[in-house]
């Protein structure tokens, strides 16, 4: 394992096409949750200029029953998509809550799948699709993820609530980041590289002696000094090279300027590339789907198992069937970080005594069966601990079991 190396992660922020789509498909989530917490939901949304399409399979007790929408179900579901529009803070000509064309083209799950996944009998409820699904957790910030994606969020973030709070007039809701650190001995020393690229109000550019550079100036320094906030002191030197808006005028953006999709921002949605990915997206899903409460289950015992110290840094590997209660596969790599006396083998043995890990007993351990989705569709799934109950899987209260398993 290399203990020296520049590692990179970058984050969008809520206002990026495609995540105005994760956030979207979310809020219908919560919608059917909130209506039916065994709601079943596959939405997945698409955003272009002035417009909005769902679409996707649901089974909700009130709302879609017998092949049919229960009286006020569309215009419900209408609003809370241009709510969360408007939350994003989206009022252009090319993107307005209250203006764009909005189609649902939300229909009934398949019969086919529900037969398969659904409990009956003496069956118990079955994995929602096949997959595998990988956790992850390091210790080298507090909330236990890899430094670059977790500054990477952060810095916009910090952006995206001075735009809300008026502190700032000039951002508009679309922006990346990007940050480059170096590591020595496993451990961020030093960003080597900082980049951002946000959407902002007309004249805020200045790119080959064109444009107002004083404008620019402003807009610069107020992410510089973003960048300082977040990064630990020390981190930005001298050698740091900085990119601010590197290709000079961005008025238009989000969804007027490039079209939105859901699920298409996985990485950074979960470990900044620090960790495999198994390749299923979370958002528009409800819990009973592996491909988000199988991520959430191996993140919150990769997190425990650092936690506890058995480790500094753990991957964990699910696998799924579909129609099948239990996983195919539990694998855990330490990464020669494990505690003297710690194997992955006996690790591997403890978890599932531990946590029952079919999807119905992921759900009720972690208490995914609520309207808590919309929430993680921007700025990361993981490592939010500090904001409580919207993020269960953040929890630390496995790290006595796991101690006393392991001793």
């Amino acid at each position: 394992m290399r203990s020296s190396f520049l590692f990179t992660s970058e984050s969008v922020s809520e206002g990026h096409p495609d995540k105005v789509s994760d956030q979207i498909s979310d809020a219908v989530v919560d919608l059917f949750l909130s209506k039916d917490p065994e709601a079943r939901v596959a939405c997945e949304t698409l955003t272009t200029t002035n417009r909005v399409v769902l679409a996707g399979e649901i089974r909700c007790k009130g709302v879609f029953e017998n092949d049919a929408w229960a009286d006020g179900a569309l215009a419900e579901i209408e609003a809370v998509v241009r709510k969360t529009v408007k939350e994003i803070g989206y009022e252009q000509d090319g993107f307005h809550w209250e203006t764009f064309s909005f189609e649902n083209h939300l229909h009934g799950q398949s019969a086919h799948i529900a037969q398969g996944v659904d409990a009956s009998g003496n069956k118990d409820e079955g994995a929602g699709d096949q997959g595998i699904m990988f956790g992850y957790a390091s210790d080298e910030t507090p909330d236990l993820m890899p430094a670059t994606l977790d500054f990477s969020h952060k810095i916009l973030a910090q952006m995206a609530a001075d735009r809300k709070s008026g502190k700032v007039s000039f951002l508009e809701p679309d922006a990346k980041s990007q940050v480059t650190l170096r590591y020595e001995n496993e451990k961020p020393v030093e960003a080597t590289a900082l980049v951002v690229s946000t959407q902002h109000a007309p004249g805020y550019f200045f790119h080959n002696g064109e444009g107002d550079e004083a404008k620019y100036g402003e807009l610069r320094d107020y992410v510089m000094g973003v960048f300082h906030s977040v990064l630990p002191d020390g981190f930005i030197t001298d050698k740091t090279e900085i990119h601010v808006n590197p290709t000079g005028r961005f008025e238009i953006g989000g969804p007027d300027g490039d079209a939105g999709l859901t699920g298409r921002k996985i990485i950074v949605d979960t470990y900044g590339g620090a960790s495999p990915h198994g390749g299923g997206a979370f958002s528009g899903k409800d819990p009973t789907k592996v491909d988000r409460s199988a991520a959430y289950v191996t993140r919150y015992l990769a997190k425990n198992i650092v936690a506890a110290g058995l480790a500094r840094r753990c991957t964990i590997q699910l696998s799924y069937a579909i129609g099948v209660a239990h996983p195919l596969s539990v694998y855990v790599d330490l990464h020669g970080t494990a505690k003297e006396g710690v194997t992955e083998d006996a690790v591997e043995a403890a978890i599932p005594s531990l946590i029952n890990l079919t999807p119905r007993g992921i759900r009720e351990h972690l208490g995914l069966n609520k309207p808590i989705y919309r929430k993680s569709a921007a700025y990361g799934h993981f490592g939010r601990a500090a904001e409580g109950d919207f993020f269960p899987w953040e929890k630390t209260d496995l790290v006595d079991k796991l101690n006393a398993a392991l001793s």
